[in-house]
Order: structure tokens, then sequence, then C-alpha cells
């Protein structure tokens, strides 16, 4: 193993960037163990301070944001300029996981099941029910369940609160009842299945990153036919948006339907989490890899323009 000057971009300026603060904390402690030079980088709206930052060039970057500015294309395109290789996906396939409807689209057209939804304006959204009820409501363009919503029949509440949601357009989807599962993809290996078990309504934003708040069990105890489905589809996905590194896919199993018709996929994460409680760091440590062992495959997969 060469030692390398690595900058750890993290920070940022979406709604996850606390996560995203521990996630680079969590990488150059992993990287520093291993001998490598790392520089850990908050990364704000100043593009000019971004590129000295990043002078002298490093051998290798590691992109550790979250969410919108990190995880969307947009940092992807600043150093494919710069001509500097970078960890996980590149500019194409993080603008399309970003969007949902987008990512729908895509992953449909190769027969992968998804929930039926409708994107609409979120004025639209509070005047009326635009799916018969119970649905979801989330914004279109943001990670880690951040602003999702369940309206229900009976809720009296709106359905989005207009003062505070500053997401743009909302994606309504059908409800899937049933269980939360989530698969790992590491290059052109589906690691394996988590089923997810927590006390909030679904999956959102607190239960994934609050210790204590979800309860992970891996490998998940679903049918094998339901297992094995879950892994070819997040392989299929991650292979289908052209996603590189790792990759972590999530889905919703109504285990009231025979086989696999109940399992829906819901969205594909290109820059999953680093923290100590994160599920693709999880999955690769049951198959073997431990957490510096991840970040450094990472820092060998690295690519630049792709």
């Amino acid at each position: 193993m060469q030692a390398r000057s690595v900058a750890v971009l993290y920070g940022g300026w979406s709604a996850e960037r606390e996560v995203s603060l521990v996630s680079g904390k969590a990488v150059a402690v992993a990287l520093r163990g291993r001998g490598h030079r790392v520089e850990l980088i908050d990364v704000g709206r100043d593009l000019d301070a971004l590129l000295r930052a990043l002078r002298p060039a490093p051998d290798v970057v590691f992109n550790a944001l979250h969410g919108k500015g990190g995880e969307d294309g947009t940092i992807q395109g600043v150093l494919d300029m710069l001509g500097l290789p970078y960890t996980h996906s590149g500019v194409r396939p993080s603008a399309i996981a970003m969007s949902k409807p987008a990512t729908k689209q895509v992953v449909g057209a190769v027969g992968i099941r998804t929930a039926r939804g409708v994107v609409a304006p979120p004025q639209q959204v509070v005047e009326r029910h635009l799916l018969e009820p119970p649905y979801v409501v989330k914004p279109a363009a943001e990670g880690s369940s951040v602003g999702v919503r369940i309206v229900r029949a009976n809720d009296n509440a709106p359905s989005i609160d207009l003062a505070a949601w500053g997401y743009g357009d909302a994606l309504v989807e059908e409800y899937i009842s049933g269980r939360e599962l989530t698969v790992g993809v590491m290059g052109d290996r589906a690691l394996t299945v988590t089923e997810i078990a927590h006390t909030h309504a679904f999956f959102d934003y607190d239960a994934k990153y609050t210790e204590g708040h979800a309860v992970h069990t891996l490998p998940a105890q679903v049918p094998d036919v339901v297992s094995a489905e879950a892994m070819r589809l997040a392989l299929l996905a991650h292979r289908t948006l052209g996603c590189r590194g790792i990759s972590r896919t999530d889905f919703r199993w109504d285990d009231t339907r025979p086989g696999t018709e109940g399992l829906y996929f819901l969205e594909i994460n290109t820059q999953p989490g680093f923290t100590p409680i994160s599920l693709v760091p999880e999955q690769a440590k049951y198959v073997g890899v431990d957490f510096a062992d991840l970040c450094e495959w990472l820092l060998e997969d690295a690519a630049c323009g792709r």
C-alpha cells in the first residue's frame, strides 16, 4: 500500500451537513491510520476557497459529502474539471440518483418495481389529495428521508408546511405497508440485506442517524427468494445508473404478498453515510471488509470523468 495525499471533502451546506461532518472525520481517522496524508476540507459555497484548499493538488479526493452540492453531481463536476480522481459516483449517476422522479423512470425502464407516484408543486399538494390516502410526500430531490411525511385518510394537518418546506417540487407516492430493507453495493457485488426496525412512522432522518432509534438485522430474516431479489435489484440499479464505488438501495417489502411481488424500490443513495452506525460500513464488515479496508478500497476505486 502506497501512502498518498488525500483530501476528504465533508460538511457542505445541505440538510445532511451534520451527518457529513461525522462521516468525514471517521474517514480521516481511518485513512491516517493507514499512513495516508489526510486533509479535511469543509466545503462551502465559495468555489475560490475550495480551489485554494485543493492546492497543491492531492493524489485523490475522498468525497464524504451528503445531499445537495456534494451528492448531486455539483462537486463531481468541479473535480472533473480539475482532473482530480475522486471516490463514489460521477456526475451523471449522481445527478440522476438525487432526483427521485428521474431515478424511478430510469430503474423502471429495466423492470424494477417502484411505487406509483406524481410530482407536483407544494401548493398543489396542500390543496388536494393527489393520490388516495395513505400516501407519502417527500422532496423530489433530497436524501436521507429529509422532509418526508406520511399522509393518512383521517389526518387534519396539512400534508406540507409551506412556510418551512423550501425543497421545491414534491413527490407524492402511494404508501407501501410492510418492512424496511436495504442493500449495499460495493463495486460489482451486492453485500447483504439489512432489515431496519424502528419506532418512527418510517425510516426518517432521526431514525437513520440517532443511535438507539433503529435496530439493524443482518442478514435480514426474510425468505431466501426475497433476499436474493433485493440484492439482484440493488446491483441492477447500481449498474443501470452507472454508479461507481459504493451505493445503497432502499426497499419496502409488503410481506402479505406472495413471493417477491411486495418488493418495491424506494431510492438509491450514491453517497451512503460513513458514521459509526451507518448501514453500508456495517454490511461491509459483515462480509469481511472492515471500515479502514472499505475506505482504502474506495481510494483505489477513485476515478475522474466517469
